[in-house]
């Protein structure tokens, strides 16, 4: 539940302070890009380097 004002306004990623911000996976909207892509990522390399061989 999102009970920042600045991430209900904007965001967290649109925030000034989200790159210090203490509360922004708490009380924010923010989640992490990095770890959901990666995994997905890594499963379309592996299935495209075998299409490839």
């Amino acid at each position: 539940m999102t009970l920042c004002p600045v991430a209900l306004a904007i965001s967290c990623k649109k925030c000034p302070v989200v790159s210090f911000c203490p509360g922004k996976a708490i009380i924010g909207d923010f989640k992490p890009e990095e770890a959901a892509p990666s995994s997905g990522d890594k499963a379309a390399e592996s299935g495209n380097s075998e299409l490839k061989k």
